[in-house]
């Protein structure tokens, strides 16, 4: 197989393996912890790929088409902005599950419930009196309130997450690329396919790791809450890591710095 067929196989599948880089399947992770269904976390992924996909092929393709060169600093200053992202998702993680830790009074209890499509968990009893809150007094409530006909404001963190991972590997996809295809043109639909492969697989991973928090938020608040525990301090420690190592190791703050696209 030789050819366009060629690209497009290669790109796709290459793509799909992308998505599954630690650092990109940790975010996700965390962004999907807080969702309560396998299509949600799909269609998570689903914006996580676009927003990577438009990275890619806007950075990819200056690469290719314009012999663009991305100085060590600005691509370590690339990969650092993915490592804040880690952390950030894993504080807001963290911060949204410790919230619900707290002393229940004996004539309240806590599990799961929800308001419109909004679901969380807090003490509360059943007494409309003794409730924390009124229905239209939650965090997506207000925010229905202000963007309800803006149905896809759900997807922007997951698109703005996906983009900034694009920004730390379009280089290394770009350079190789132009290693093995000479013709821009096909350099360029490559980059396209591979988006597309990337969003595939980012959606069938986000799916899977949905599944856990779909069932166990249905049925068992407390590993819920254990789960996206979890994953918050998964995201906050390997932001801390790669950080640490970008801008020590890489000299990003210190020294001269070194930097090689991957």
């Amino acid at each position: 197989m030789t050819g366009l067929p060629a690209i497009i196989a290669l790109g796709f599948v290459l793509g799909m393996r992308h998505a599954t880089d630690p650092d990109h399947v940790v975010a996700v992770t965390t962004i999907v912890s807080g969702h309560r269904s396998m299509k949600s976390a799909a269609l998570i992924g689903a914006a996580w790929g676009v927003g990577h996909t438009i990275t890619i092929l806007l950075v990819g393709g200056g690469i290719i088409l314009f012999k663009w060169v991305i100085p060590p600093r600005v691509g370590l200053a690339m990969e650092f902005a993915v490592a804040v992202m880690l952390i950030v998702l894993g504080l807001a993680s963290l911060r949204g599950t410790l919230r619900s830790i707290g002393t229940t009074p004996a004539a309240a209890h806590s599990h799961a419930h929800n308001h419109g499509d909004y679901v969380h968990t807090h003490p509360h009893s059943h007494a409309p009196e003794v409730h924390p809150h009124a229905e239209s007094a939650t965090p997506v409530a207000r925010l229905d309130a202000a963007l309800g006909s803006l149905s896809p404001y759900r997807l922007v963190r997951p698109l703005v997450v996906g983009i900034v991972h694009g920004l730390a590997g379009s280089a290394a996809v770009a350079l190789l690329v132009l290693t093995a295809i000479q013709t821009p043109r096909w350099s360029v639909l490559y980059l396209l396919i591979f988006g597309l492969g990337t969003v595939a697989g980012m959606m069938l991973i986000t799916a899977a790791v949905g599944a856990p928090f779909a069932f166990s938020g249905a049925r068992f608040t407390n590993v819920h809450r254990h789960l996206r525990t979890a994953a918050g301090l998964i995201s906050l420690g390997f932001g801390l890591v790669v950080a640490y190592q970008i801008a020590i190791g890489g000299g990003l703050f210190i020294g001269q710095p070194h930097w090689t696209p991957r």
